[in-house]
């Protein structure tokens, strides 16, 4: 295809597709362009304007890989060309083409292509976490995209009735309006939205595209109920308001006919219609003035739209997603692809031999928001009569700074919201604030009807006039909202490296100024006091809560480092933050928020309490803080059951070790707690089992720990390739280990290579999760099989968790004690679950032990090298490494996916 003039001069502000020379000047010499062996690289790096930087820099990676694997030859060589020159072009800020362009110079789609970075991430380390970031946006905007085209097409087959060829005019045909559709959606996405991967605000900006066409399409070309929606319409004349107008006059005008189309949309999809009509008004109808678009001016032109959406993807540099209206092989979902969950093709169960149809991603993320809406339908926007009476049992009524608390809030979230997402979804931010509010005020009331049965009091003056145990609470509903209508980042709340504007967490807790560990004192309470959070949401908010505990809370400004001064200042530094003897003891969970804020002070009363005389002029010795207490505990917890998942993929044969490094480990936490300041729970795991490996003389290099490292959940490879060593220097974890961690705890390492290694610290007794969900719990290996008790249906939780609310709606279910039907629904529970058992087998037959990686930047010249096994030779070699890769690969998010979905089996903390 022939470069547009948009390219062109994007070509010439770059300045790195100038034009030829005048026929009186000779074309350069060969000295002047840099040589390189392979003229099919030179051809690639002309095809895609890079500079000579990029060329030297993209070469050299891909000598580097040629050192580790040997020769390639093939297309696969050139699929290693464009990786490198992609990566260069990224950590050297000269990005001179777009992505797409890129796939289509290698042939490749963007899954083959992602899936090859990480291929070469895993096994040879040539790709940095820049680069990872950059991949990791293109991926999850291409995972949205795709999403929401396959909704697109289904949904205009519900809307469209095809008519015979004299009956339709060419300039409204299905296929024109349906690319007319996309491409303008497309253009106020990017115009309208600076988060690509939103999966729920950009579902809503489709529909009122949607929307918009129904409207100008005559009613002859329509299916109900649009069709006669659109007839009331032309009767009225509304379809033909001009819509350049004062946004505000426009809503003023809209009456309830107007918004029909918007309503069947809605009611079709579950959509909330209050959020799709602020979409609609705030974002879609000014995008729609920019661009110059009015409904009195019928169809646009397809060329005019075209070309503004290609200047901007021009810009962008990224996803050319007009490709999807081509079927376009780059942007084809094809089985390398596990992150996206596949839409179903077939629109009839009995197609399928499993009889299950998948959730589409849209379908559940609109379920998620439903349930949401379930739990607070009977909730409020202002405190209950019930709070209010608890305000006014106060010795202080906190009534007052609560409710200014709460708007001062909101200014701050609403503004927030609107420079990460985008200026025109400032209401959108509203509405999301407002549903955090509701369920703030819900939970508020249910902590304290909890409190007051444990306790028998009703003043509690001290807690309610906490200033951070409301912003706790309040950042805690927030982060639930805000988890709801992101499901598509939920995914990935454990990457480090997404973007600034990204709402995941801990972008709530930044927002409002929220130390994690104040945030960590709620979630257990917040859990316990909703019984109808979802399952979902339970899972997200344990997330939150291993994040505190394995770094957020160590960061240098947490409150935590003074709490561990006082603990040490109590009785010197002899006393110990948690008793090693507590650990084997079966944890209490009746610690209650209350508990944890007021600490290490358990009055609730502001008054001060009577002071016996004799004792006012003594020294008061500092309390115990039972929110320290308790985060050491969890703490503790959360560290074995990693270390113990690690070392059953590194030392099946050295199990003994297990319990040496736990010790290690412990004491490091224990009394070398600075250590942790700004830094990783794992990589003092790590660094714990690396020593005891090496005095121990078991061969354990960190190259392979790494490897395995890789395989746990929530993992991501900064924690090993980005550690602080000392103040503003960070490098890798082997250099943390011999300049710090060893260096601090040396004498403690060489005591486990005597006769007389220190007292073994106890394992930890490992409970239960405290957090009981009321949703259906999935029977392990998977095949959409659940068990859900029987609950009485007038209780709320059951029409929350009914079958027509289940999703998918083919799913069978099993109620003991209820008649269950045909025998055909046992047959099939029967072959299912003799599917999982082969699939089990077939799991544990492959080997747990990594393989070590051949070669990484952050080794340490002469240290940690490599084993010396035999080289394979040339491209089988690299080929193999990239097989053997891709299968581990597979496996490894095959089993996070069963981890993550499984809960039949008691959650570990």
């Amino acid at each position: 295809m022939a470069p547009t003039r948009a390219q062109r001069k994007a070509e010439a502000a770059s300045g790195s597709h100038a034009a030829g020379p005048p026929p009186d000047q000779a074309p350069p010499t060969a000295p002047d362009r840099l040589p390189f062996p392979e003229t099919d690289f030179i051809a690639l790096c002309d095809a895609l304007r890079v500079t000579d930087t990029i060329r030297t820099a993209a070469w050299q990676s891909y000598e580097k890989v040629l050192c580790t694997c040997g020769t390639v030859e093939g297309h696969l060589k050139k699929e290693l060309w464009g990786i490198c020159i992609f990566a260069a072009a990224v950590d050297l800020d000269e990005m001179t083409f777009t992505f797409t362009e890129l796939l289509k110079c290698l042939c490749i789609s963007i899954c083959k292509f992602v899936n090859r970075i990480e291929e070469m991430e895993d096994s040879m380390d040539t790709i940095s976490t820049k680069v990872g970031s950059i991949v990791l946006r293109l991926k999850k905007k291409y995972d949205v995209l795709f999403a929401l085209y396959q909704k697109l097409e289904r949904t205009w087959g519900q809307i469209y009735a095809d008519q015979p060829s004299d009956q339709n005019s060419s300039e409204r045909s299905s296929s024109l309006v349906l690319k007319l559709c996309w491409i303008i959606f497309l253009l106020a996405k990017g115009k309208v939205l600076q988060i690509e991967d939103d999966l729920v605000i950009s579902f809503q900006l489709l529909l009122c595209v949607l929307d918009y066409f129904i409207k100008l399409l005559p009613p002859a070309v329509l299916k109900e109920p649009y069709k006669s929606t659109v007839s009331a319409l032309s009767a009225n004349g509304s379809t033909r308001t001009p819509r350049r107008q004062n946004v505000s006059l426009r809503a003023s005008k809209q009456t309830d006919t107007d918004i029909k189309v918007i309503e069947e949309l809605c009611k079709e999809h579950d959509c909330n219609l209050d959020e799709v009509k602020h979409v609609y008004f705030t974002s879609f109808i000014p995008f729609l003035n920019s661009v110059g678009i009015t409904a009195s001016s019928g169809l646009p032109e397809v060329e005019n739209i075209s070309s503004k959406y290609e200047e901007m993807y021009l810009r962008n540099k990224d996803i050319d997603a007009r490709l999807f209206l081509e079927k376009d092989q780059t942007l084809q979902n094809h089985t390398e692809c596990l992150q996206l969950e596949r839409t179903p093709t077939k629109n009839n169960p009995d197609e399928d031999p499993s009889g299950v149809l998948r959730q589409t991603p849209v379908r559940a993320a609109m379920n998620t928001i439903q349930q949401l809406m379930m739990i607070l339908s009977s909730a409020s926007d202002e405190p209950s009569d019930n709070l209010i009476s608890y305000f006014n049992n106060c010795t202080a009524n906190p009534m007052q700074d609560i409710l200014e608390r709460v708007e001062n809030l909101g200014c701050v979230f609403r503004q927030k919201f609107a420079e990460a997402v985008g200026q025109g979804c400032i209401e959108i931010g509203s509405q999301r604030y407002k549903l955090g509010v509701r369920l703030y005020y819900r939970l508020m009331e249910s902590i304290l009807k909890s409190e007051e049965k444990r306790l028998s009091i009703h003043n509690f003056s001290k807690l309610l006039n906490n200033n951070i145990f409301h912003i706790s609470l309040l950042a805690c509903a927030l982060e639930v909202v805000m988890a709801t209508y992101g499901t598509q980042r939920n995914a990935s709340l454990s990457d480090r490296t997404s973007m600034e504007t990204d709402l995941s967490f801990p972008w709530i807790i930044n927002i409002l100024d929220l130390k994690a560990f104040d945030l960590y004192k709620v979630i257990e309470s917040f859990i316990k006091a909703e019984p109808n959070l979802t399952r979902e949401m339970i899972k997200h908010l344990e997330c939150c809560e291993h994040r505190i505990m394995e770094s957020l809370a160590w960061q240098s400004d947490s409150p935590l480092f003074e709490l561990i001064k006082q603990s040490k200042e109590r009785d010197g530094q002899a006393d110990q933050l948690e008793p090693a003897s507590c650990l084997t003891q079966p944890p209490q969970h009746n610690h209650t928020a209350a508990d944890l804020y007021l600490s290490p002070s358990s009055t609730y009363s502001a008054a001060v309490p009577d002071i016996q005389p004799a004792l006012v002029n003594q020294p008061q010795r500092p309390q115990k803080s039972t929110s320290l207490s308790l985060f050491y505990k969890k703490v503790y917890w959360l560290a074995y059951i990693r270390l113990d998942s690690l070392a059953s993929r590194l030392l099946p044969d050295h199990r003994d070790l297990v319990h040496l490094i736990w010790t290690l480990f412990h004491h490091t936490l224990q009394n070398e707690y600075e250590l942790m300041k700004d830094r990783h729970l794992d990589q003092i795991m790590m660094c714990s089992m690396y020593g005891i490996c090496k005095v121990k003389n078991v061969d354990l290099t960190f190259k392979t720990i790494v490897t395995a490292y890789k395989e746990l959940p929530n993992t991501n490879q900064e924690t090993f390739k980005c550690v602080l060593i000392r103040e503003g220097r960070y490098d890798s974890i082997i250099v943390f280990y011999n300049l710090v961690f060893m260096q601090r705890l040396k004498t403690n390492i060489l005591q486990y290579a005597s006769n007389r290694p220190p007292t073994l610290s106890p394992i930890p007794h490992i409970p239960q999760s405290p957090y009981k969900s009321n949703s259906p719990l999935r029977v392990p290996a998977g095949n959409n099989i659940y068990i859900s008790p029987l609950k009485s249906p007038s209780k709320f939780s059951e029409r929350l968790l009914s079958p027509n609310k289940m999703t998918p709606g083919s799913r069978i279910l099993v109620s003991i004690g209820e008649s269950f039907g045909t025998a055909e629904k046992f047959q099939k529970i029967n072959q299912m679950m003799c599917n999982s058992d082969r699939h089990l087998k077939r799991g544990l037959e492959i080997s747990t032990v990594p393989k070590p990686l051949k070669r990484l930047r952050f080794d340490i010249e002469g240290q940690d090298e490599a084993d010396g096994r035999e080289h394979l030779s040339g491209e089988s070699k690299f080929q193999q490494k990239l097989a053997e890769m891709t299968s581990t690969r597979t496996r490894i998010q095959n089993q996070k996916l069963n981890d993550e979905a499984d809960i039949s089996t008691p959650d570990q903390k």
